[in-house]
């Protein structure tokens, strides 16, 4: 899952993606509310948790905007002002969701795991190819009944795989779903994940390569 932290509050903004990266989530920053229109247009991300209250163009305008031009894209707003009004107008300008400050950590991810089904509401909660299984809300990987242990990025390459149902998903895509923005777009990452997930997921493989094209699940 790829998700943009728009907030101005510099250590509360590195709080939640270090924690959003230890669930296995590939999270990028916008300290204002111009960067995070420029990066939401630029890559297609799952979920935008958004303050209302950025500097430069305020959330209000990038909410309205990104619903406009991404209507795929989860919106949870984040705002200091928790009265009813405030969660009315802030749904009524285009977002999905809405969390006043403070907020539990584990709330904020159930709601942005609840956004990514909504965006894509024909995948069902647990994903199946063949005898192998992937729980995304529990973590969990099973082959045959059996646990298998993934890191986080080869985890989520799995989830994007499996999500695919078959279809070649491209390298660049892996990237750009998997991994954040301070990724090197060259490196070799992927072909080295994907080695490793072939022997973790074990024999028959699952895995693979459609040459100059990308990767699929068998």
């Amino acid at each position: 899952m790829r998700v943009l932290i728009a907030e101005d509050e510099q250590r509360l903004a590195d709080a939640i993606a270090r924690g959003l990266r230890r669930e296995g989530m590939a999270v990028d920053l916008a300290p204002d509310g111009t960067d995070a229109l420029i990066k939401a247009r630029v890559v297609r991300y799952d979920v935008i948790v958004l303050d209302r209250d950025l500097p430069g163009m305020h959330g209000d305008d990038v909410c309205r905007t990104v619903r406009g031009e991404r209507p795929e894209t989860g919106i949870l707003m984040l705002t200091a002002a928790g009265a009813l009004e405030d969660l009315v107008e802030g749904l009524s300008m285009g977002a999905d969701d809405y969390l006043p400050k403070p907020f539990r950590f584990a709330e904020l991810v159930a709601r942005i795991h609840a956004l990514a089904r909504r965006s894509t509401p024909s995948r069902p909660p647990v994903l199946r190819r063949g005898d192998l299984e992937l729980d995304p809300a529990r973590r969990l990987v099973t082959r045959a009944g059996a646990p298998i242990e993934l890191a986080r990025k080869e985890f989520a390459v799995l989830e994007a795989l499996m999500t695919a149902d078959g279809a070649t998903v491209s390298a660049e895509e892996l990237l750009e779903r998997v991994w954040d923005e301070h990724i090197d777009p060259f490196t070799n990452v992927v072909r080295m994940t994907i080695m490793t997930l072939r022997r973790k997921l074990g024999e028959p493989q699952m895995v693979e390569t459609v040459i100059g094209v990308g990767y699929r699940m068998a």
